[in-house]
C-alpha cells in the first residue's frame, strides 16, 4: 500500500500542501476553522501520519507518553504527574508535560505538539478533553485515559478516586464533633460540571449534610483552587457576621490558605474553627495544626492509567467495569478538625 503523503490530504481536503502543514504544526499562519476540520477529516480518512520523530520510528510509537495537567504549580497535580512518570519507567516509557492552564487553546496545543511527536498515549489529569481537543484526538485516534476525573461519555477510558463518598466521609466527621453545619469552599463554576472531580466533592458535601438532615443553603462558597486566592476569599468570609463553625474544602491548597487566614484573623482552629481538606498533598501533615484530608491511592491510580494508555486492547474492547477503573478514598484524620490526630 503506498504510504500516504501531505499532497493526498490536501486533494482530499481541497485545499493546499500549505495550508496541510500549517494544520499539523499548528501555524506559523491561521487557517479557517471550516478548513481546519476539512483537514482533520482528511487525515483520519487517510490514516495520515506525519514524521516528527527519525524515519527508523516511522513505523511504529515512540517510548513517549504525553501527560496534560491543569496547573502543576498545584501540590497535587504536580504529585500525580511525578507518580505517573513513576508509573511510566516502570514500564519503559517517559513523560512529557503540558500545562494548559485551564485553558482549551492551551489543551489543543499539546495535544497536537504530543501526537505530533508520535506519542505511545496521552493522559489528562483532571481535566476531560474540550470539544475542539475532542476533534483532534478523533482525529488522529489516539489513546486517552482521563486521571482524576470521571468519564462524561460512555467510551472514555479513565482511572479515578471515590470522590463524592470522600467528601461524605469528611463531612459527617465534622458533624460528629458536633457542628450545627460544615460550609463549603468550592470550586469557581457556577454550575455543576459532569465529571469534575470538585463538584463530585460539593455533590458528597451535600449528600452528607443532608443524611444529617442540615441545610446547604448559603453554605457554598466560591474560590479558586490555589492557596492563595482562596486566603483572600477566606479572609472575608471568616471576618463577616456568619463565620462557620466547620470548613470542607475541595481541595488541599484552598484549606491551606484557610488557615493561614484564620491564624491572622486570630481564629483558633480547631477550637473556633474545623477544618478539613481533599488530597492529602505532603505539605497536609506539616500545616499548623496538621490538616485533616482524604487520601487517594496516588501511585496505584498512575499505575492503573499508565497501563491502560499502553493497553490497545481495552481501547478496542474493554468492558465498561474495565474502562472505569475506581479506587476507593480515605479519611486521614489530623488536627484540624479537633481530633488529636
Amino acid at each position: 500500500m503506498a504510504k500516504v503523503t501531505r499532497d493526498d490530504v490536501a486533494r482530499l481536503a481541497g485545499t493546499s500542501t500549505a495550508v496541510v502543514s500549517y494544520v499539523i504544526n499548528n501555524g506559523p499562519r491561521p487557517v479557517a476553522p471550516a478548513t481546519r476540520e476539512r483537514v482533520l477529516a482528511a487525515i483520519k480518512e487517510l490514516g495520515y501520519r506525519p514524521d516528527r520523530v527519525a524515519q527508523a520510528m516511522a513505523s511504529r510509537r515512540t517510548d513517549l507518553i504525553g501527560l496534560i495537567v491543569p496547573d502543576a504549580r498545584q501540590p497535587f497535580f504536580a504529585e500525580m504527574a511525578h507518580a505517573v512518570e513513576q508509573a511510566a519507567a516502570e514500564r519503559g516509557k517517559m513523560v512529557l508535560v503540558g500545562n494548559s492552564d485551564y485553558l482549551d487553546e492551551r489543551e489543543v496545543h499539546y495535544l497536537r505538539a504530543f501526537l505530533g511527536m508520535r506519542v505511545s498515549g496521552l493522559i489528562l489529569i483532571s481535566q476531560g478533553p474540550s470539544e475542539h481537543a475532542a476533534t483532534e484526538i478523533d482525529a488522529w485516534d489516539a489513546r486517552v485515559v482521563l486521571l482524576h476525573r470521571r468519564p462524561d461519555a460512555i467510551d472514555d477510558v479513565a482511572v479515578v478516586t471515590d470522590d463524592v463518598g470522600g467528601a461524605q466521609l469528611a463531612t459527617r466527621h465534622l458533624l460528629e464533633h458536633g457542628h450545627p453545619y460544615v460550609a463549603c469552599l468550592g470550586g469557581v463554576e457556577t454550575t455543576p460540571v459532569v465529571g469534575d472531580p470538585v463538584t463530585d466533592h460539593v455533590e458528597g458535601w451535600r449528600r452528607a449534610m443532608a443524611e444529617a438532615g442540615r441545610s446547604t443553603e448559603g453554605r457554598l462558597f466560591q474560590a479558586p483552587y490555589n492557596r492563595y486566592d482562596a486566603y483572600k476569599v477566606a479572609l472575608e468570609l471568616l471576618a463577616g457576621p456568619d463565620r462557620p463553625p466547620a470548613i470542607i474544602c475541595a481541595v488541599d491548597d484552598q484549606a491551606i490558605g484557610v488557615l493561614r487566614a484564620a491564624r491572622e484573623l486570630r481564629i483558633d482552629v480547631p477550637g473556633e474553627l474545623a477544618v478539613a481538606g481533599f488530597d492529602d498533598v505532603k505539605e497536609a501533615g506539616l500545616t499548623d495544626p496538621p490538616l485533616t484530608t482524604v487520601a487517594s491511592d496516588r501511585p496505584a491510580m498512575a499505575r492503573a492509567a499508565v497501563d491502560l494508555v499502553l493497553d490497545d486492547g481495552l481501547r478496542v474492547a474493554g468492558s465498561r467495569r474495565e474502562r472505569l477503573r475506581q479506587f476507593p478514598s480515605r479519611l486521614v484524620v489530623r488536627r484540624s478538625c479537633g481530633c488529636e490526630g
